[in-house]
């Protein structure tokens, strides 16, 4: 007896959207290609998707929920200043996985430049959720000016994504840690 579990159309839309849009970008991806490679109807996909925009809102709303559990785990029992550090940490690992092309979300960003459009509105709350991870640890620490702390932050995190793409991914890592204790510079008592 098989204990494979037949995965939800909705679900394999979802996974065959997360996979395309990361690899090949979302305006490349028609959604003749989707209902293909998800066997499914294009009844099935509008049934569960009023649109392909939709489809790429839920895409990257599952991705930021993942992200965030994944935070949420790293920052579990830290000291704030730990707590920072494995929160970037975590975000900069994710340039070594096989297959990186950047983040989803300033991927994203990128093929949709109206920022009343419904993907900017997901792109937007991550990005504002982030932030506001940061920037409450970041005052945690005691940092003297939180805000701006939280946007350095945010700017070595894009900054790090892209370039990963770009150049040796381990030395990007690295070079994100280094600058992430940059920010906070621990004095020796």
């Amino acid at each position: 007896m098989s204990t494979t579990r037949k995965i939800h159309p909705k679900e394999r839309l979802l996974n065959t959207a997360s996979r395309l849009f990361y690899t090949e970008g979302v305006h490349t991806v028609g959604v003749e290609r989707l209902v293909t490679e998800a066997q499914v109807t294009r009844a099935t996909f509008y049934r569960h998707f009023p649109s392909k925009d939709h489809l790429v809102a839920s895409y990257l709303t599952a991705t930021a929920a993942g992200i965030r559990e994944s935070v949420a785990k790293v920052r579990e029992g830290k000291s704030p200043r730990e707590a920072i550090r494995a929160v970037m940490s975590l975000l900069g690992d994710s340039t070594l996985e096989d297959g990186y092309r950047g983040c989803h979300f300033l991927n994203a960003a990128a093929e949709f430049s109206d920022r009343d459009h419904p993907v900017r509105t997901v792109i937007d709350q991550q990005r504002s959720w982030l932030f506001s991870v940061l920037r409450e640890l970041s005052a945690d620490t005691g940092h003297p000016d939180p805000d701006h702390a939280a946007q350095v932050l945010i700017i070595l995190h894009d900054g790090a994504f892209q370039a990963a793409e770009l150049d040796n991914p381990k030395a990007v890592r690295e070079t994100l840690r280094r600058a992430v204790d940059e920010v906070f510079i621990v004095k020796d008592s």
